[in-house]
């Protein structure tokens, strides 16, 4: 049986052309009109999908054929876009930009896949009759590719406006949805991973009302409603949606200011494997919470806020002698940094948690940026059962200092600590640089919550073993 999926791509003609601010606007304003308004992401990122979700009041997800494979991406729109009453679907870079040359992984290959629509954002800053032309290109390039209407993006007065439309309507034969100034108030600060994360601006709230303000005085909301309401049926699925069961270990999560990255799925796959989660603050928290059986620090910016994990004294030391007395941690990237014994960046070096044996030096430029296909030693406690597995990894960080170690990953196709190899295994943790993504390496949570309760259950038997005389 088919199904309605009203659905839209909003892309760019390339990166920082200010469509994830527009994406952000037009969600905002789109759940403002009373529709539920699901937004999801292209590509692996962290950053954007949580201003998208702060914007339309729904957990973004990520759609991303790399790491999930065709029909699971496939699924996964339709799950959550079948619960909405729009789907707005923000590209990566450019509309065609892709690492392959025959755009298998590009904004218009997702676009094609799912039969959507495309709204184009355009950079019309320093242009007039020369956007003529690149616009005529990017129709004609893969023409099955239907623009449906563009967005004129800083603009720089009512001039300036009046010329590009006019361009567009003689040249382009396209509709245009609207033309947004160019303005401080719509800046998203940038850093060197892309935009600041929500968690770190305290004026989110009225920056989202702003940027919702700008884009739904400028641009036709009915029209871009019509566009997505214009994309074909598609055939539905029946997904049955299951409870988690009781919780039977209790995974500690570090999410705060440093600690942002974080999945849904994956948090979600912990709860369906028996994790209840409990959130840690490793900048406030002084100690950790009570009965713990294991940590998974996400990714995030551990180098911007070094100066409060340093002060936290008594969290790293904590961290340190659960990690003594078997504590299991899964660490991605700023969770690696964190468990290193300093971080140094821009000349500035501050002590952490002192877990592995080695710095982290935060360097100008990426030291790995892109996808990742990793292959299990069998070193790590819980990832033997992963097989190949597709992930990504995005840092500047360089580990340095490094003293003897193993390793969880052979890296098949990226960097990792020393493109070669990736996951230090120490004890029961295994910190990376590479990101999992639960639809990507489904075995994880479930090896991994299997694993914290065994461990769990180990110790209390020695805890009780010792009281007995039995452990010696």
């Amino acid at each position: 049986m088919k199904k309605s999926f009203p659905r839209v791509v909003i892309s760019a003609t390339h990166k920082s052309a200010g469509k994830t601010t527009t994406t952000v606007g037009l969600c905002a304003a789109l759940a403002e009109c009373g529709l539920k308004v699901q937004p999801f992401k292209k590509g692996p990122d962290f950053i954007d999908p949580m201003w998208l979700s702060a914007a339309s009041g729904r957990e973004c997800r990520n759609l991303d054929n790399f790491m999930f494979g065709w029909e699971t991406l496939y699924a996964t729109f339709k799950r959550h876009a079948g619960k909405a009453d729009i789907s707005l679907i923000e590209g990566n870079k450019g509309l065609h930009d892709s690492v392959g040359v025959d755009g298998e992984g590009s904004a218009a290959n997702l676009a094609r896949r799912l039969d959507a629509p495309v709204i184009l954002v355009l950079d019309a800053s320093g242009t007039t009759r020369g956007i003529a032309p690149l616009l005529i290109g990017y129709k004609m390039f893969e023409p099955d590719i239907r623009i449906a209407g563009v967005i004129l993006n800083k603009v720089g007065n009512s001039r300036h406006e009046a010329k590009l439309r006019a361009v567009i309507e003689r040249y382009c034969a396209v509709d245009i949805l609207g033309a947004i100034r160019k303005t401080d108030e719509m800046e998203i600060l940038e850093r060197h991973l892309g935009l600041v994360p929500v968690k770190e601006n305290e004026n989110l709230p009225a920056l989202v009302e702003t940027i919702k303000r700008q884009v739904a005085y400028a641009v036709d909301v009915d029209k871009v409603i019509a566009i997505a309401g214009s994309a074909s049926a598609m055939e539905d699925v029946e997904i049955g949606e299951a409870s988690p069961p009781p919780s039977r270990t209790r995974i500690g999560v570090v999410m705060d200011q440093a600690f942002t990255f974080y999945y849904p799925e994956n948090l979600e796959a912990l709860r369906m494997a028996g994790a209840e989660l409990v959130q840690v603050n490793a900048t406030r928290d002084e100690s950790l919470p009570e009965r713990l059986d294991a940590l998974y620090i996400g990714g995030g910016f551990p180098e911007m806020l070094m100066d409060k994990l340093e002060s936290n004294s008594h969290m790293r030391a904590e961290i340190k002698d659960a990690v003594e007395n078997g504590m299991p941690v899964h660490a991605e990237c700023g969770g690696l940094i964190y468990l290193s014994r300093s971080v140094s960046y821009e000349g500035r070096s501050a002590r952490m948690a002192g877990v592995l044996d080695c710095d982290v030096v935060i360097r100008q430029k990426p030291k790995g940026h892109g996808y990742m296909t990793l292959e299990p030693t069998g070193k790590s406690p819980w990832m033997g059962r992963a097989g190949k597995v597709q992930a990504h990894e995005f840092h500047y960080g360089e580990v340095v200092n490094l003293g003897h170690a193993d390793f969880a990953y052979r890296v098949v196709r990226g960097t990792g600590i020393d493109g070669r190899h990736d996951g230090i295994v120490y004890k029961n943790v295994t910190a990376s640089f590479a990101h999992l993504h639960h639809l990507g390496c489904p075995s994880w949570a479930a090896d991994f919550v299997s694993f914290a309760e065994k461990t769990a259950f180990s110790k209390t038997s020695r805890a009780k073993g010792a009281l007995l005389g039995v452990y010696k």
